[in-house]
Order: structure tokens, then sequence, then C-alpha cells
């Protein structure tokens, strides 16, 4: 496999372009609402636009960014950017993780530092992992699938050649959002080669088998698809607008930088643990940078269509064998649904199950410390043995 080093290098009429568009921006009138009730708060929009005109420093972005070992090669015929770390410490485990949607590589800057170097933060030299981060096809720097049909079950595909290319025969997994979709896939399709994978997500799509022939629903597993359904209702329509319409949308988001950091930035604040104060959590710096990403690859139309994709190819396990590689769940209090144990362990082996104390659906980023801790312990027993 043909590996070249990669560095982002944005050119400099893109980011006037950019602060142009952003000047130029025509605010859509105001409503009576209360602030965020109807979506992205216009006066908190309008600080955020005037700062990403007139003081984001995008050339320090990009310098950080490149700190990250980035790398591009093909795989099967797909081009992939990705972040290769190798860990220090004694013999290091091989680790593949997937970022979501809004998201990106970037959100796990701060957590390759806990995985890779953990005698830095007081840790065992024997938890070090080799972590890969794989832009998912569309997102950022790796273009859009060439054909349709790539769901999260080819990108798993994907995944064990780059693994094994880079010479990883056996590893691990770890995902949430759609990457959660990725791992789950990977341990489905691969369980030869996918020692474990550690969740912080549960897909949307996932169904496992039920019926006559299975448990019933306990009361909580019921009470988790009334809150399920509720939610889809109440907050769900940009999901539904992905995986049905998503060029219609991609359109808008394409040309307009503020309605770009409308869509991601109403997400920010409403999926952390923020309460209801998003830069308590999230910098300006640290949302424009990941927004900018999106906008400089012009990347969010290829982006979301991954959802049209999932919607086709959904997590159903109703006729498949139960999946073997063992699971690990970090439940995070504010994430968007709240499974319980029983839901998951219908498909799967959960051997490593944590409620944790803080945090909300961006783990990486808000608690890059606490998800490290329990990415160690799960991948511990697994590191000499495999299964």
């Amino acid at each position: 496999m043909h590996i070249e080093p990669f560095q982002i290098a944005v050119a400099d009429h893109e980011i006037d372009d950019l602060r142009r568009r952003v000047r130029a921006t025509r605010w859509a009138p105001a409503t009576a609402a209360p602030p965020w009730q109807q979506g992205a708060d216009t006066g908190w929009l309008r600080e955020l636009a005037d700062y990403w005109a007139t003081h984001f420093d995008w050339r320090e972005a990009e310098r950080r960014l490149n700190r990250m070992p980035q790398f591009m090669t093909d795989v099967q015929g797909q081009r992939v950017h990705f972040v290769h770390r190798r860990g220090v410490g004694l013999a290091p485990y091989p680790l593949v993780i997937t970022h979501g949607w809004p998201g990106s590589f970037f959100e796990f800057h701060t957590l390759l530092d806990h995985l890779c170097d953990p005698v830095a933060f007081g840790a065992d030299p024997a938890d070090a992992f080799d972590v890969v981060v794989p832009s998912l096809p569309g997102f950022g720097f790796s273009p859009a699938a060439a054909q349709g049909g790539t769901s999260a079950f080819q990108v798993a595909d994907l995944w064990v050649s780059l693994m094994q290319g880079l010479g990883y025969e056996r590893f691990g997994a770890q995902g949430g959002d759609l990457g959660a979709g990725v791992s789950v896939a990977l341990a489905a399709r691969h369980a030869r080669v996918v020692d474990g994978i550690h969740l912080n997500f549960l897909p949307g799509s996932y169904e496992p088998a039920l019926g006559a022939a299975q448990k019933p629903l306990t009361a909580a597993e019921e009470n988790f698809l009334r809150e399920k359904n509720e939610w889809a209702a109440l907050e769900g329509g940009y999901a539904h607008m992905h995986s049905t319409k998503p060029q219609t949308l991609a359109a808008s988001l394409n040309d307009s930088p503020v309605g770009l950091a409308a869509w991601i930035g109403e997400k920010f604040r409403a999926w952390s643990d923020c309460d209801g104060d998003v830069e308590r959590v999230f910098s300006k710096d640290e949302l424009l940078t990941n927004i900018s990403l999106y906008w400089y690859t012009q990347s969010m139309g290829s982006a979301i269509q991954m959802y049209w994709e999932n919607r086709l190819q959904p997590m159903r396990f109703a006729r498949e064998p139960r999946v073997m590689p063992p699971v690990g769940y970090a439940h995070f209090p504010k994430e968007l649904s709240h499974p319980p144990r029983s839901w998951l362990e219908r498909s799967f082996d959960v051997v490593q199950w944590t409620d944790m104390p803080s945090g909300g659906h961006f783990a990486a980023m808000e608690k890059p410390e606490l998800l490290a801790t329990e990415i160690r312990k799960f991948f511990r027993p697994l590191r000499k043995t495999g299964r």
C-alpha cells in the first residue's frame, strides 16, 4: 500500500473568500422565540460569525492540525486521509478510531495524547496504543466514494484493508456517532481480525432480534424505545433530512459559511454537556476549526450522504448470528440516547459498561481523559491474547 505524507495547506484566496462571504451574510429576520428554542440563536451566531471573519486565525489552526501525523493512501480504489500516531510504550496496541458527523479527525487531537503516550499522564506505558484515525469517505480530505452504496458496512471493509496495509493483522476499534456504526460493522463482518470494539454511542438504526423466540422487552427497554421515538420527532429533523434529501441541504450549506456554522454549531451546543453554554465546553477556535474543515474541503454534501447510505443498509441483527467480538460501552449522561445494557446484550457480548459521571456526544473532545481511561481498561485484557 503506497502511503504519502499529507499536510493541510489552504490557499490564501480561499481564506479571503470565506471572510468575504461571512461579512456579506444576509441575516434572517429574528423571531420572537426565546434563544435556541427554534435552533441556532441569532445573537450567538452573529458573534461567532464576526469572530470567524475578523479574529479566527486559520493559519494557526492549520499549524496545530499539521502537528498530527497525517497521510493519504488508496484503499480498494478509495482515496483515504488518515492520522497515524505511533504509541510510546511497551508493544503499543493497534486501534482504529472513527469519527462521526458533525465531527472530524480533529475531535481526537487531545485523546490521542492520552492513548499514545500514557506515561505523560501518569498511566501505565503498557497501555500505549498505535492509533489510526481515518477520515470517513466524503469527509474532510477523504474524497467522496466514487459510487453509491458506501455505508458503515463498506467503510468497515475499507478500514480492515487500511489497518492490514499498515501492518496490523489484528486490532481493536472505537467510535461514537457514525463511527460507532463503523465499529459495530467491523465486529459484525470481521470478527476474525477485530479483537473487540469500544463504543460511546449506539447507532440509531441498530435493531436486535425480537419476536416470540426472544426475551420479551423489559420495562427499561420499552422506556428507551419510547424516548428514542420522542427524540426523533422533536430533535431528529436533521437526520431525516440527511438521510432523505441530502443534496437539497448541501446546496445551501456548501454556499453559506454562516449557514454551515449554524447547522453544526447548534448540534455542538445541543449534544454536549454544556448546560446551554456551548463555549463553556468548546472554544470559538475549536468550533471554527472543525467547521472550517467542512468549509474548505467543501465536504458537507458528501459527508451527509452517508446518512442516505446507512438508511438503505441499517444495522438490523434479526436474521444474523450474535456479534462475537466483546464490546465495551461508555454511557455519557448527556448523550443523545440512553439504551439500557440489556438492549445491547441482545446482540453483543458486553463485557464492560460504565455510567460516566459527565460528558455528552462529543466525548473525545469533552472528556478525553475519562474516555481514554475507559478505552485502556477495555483493551487491556485483549492486547496479547485477543479474544
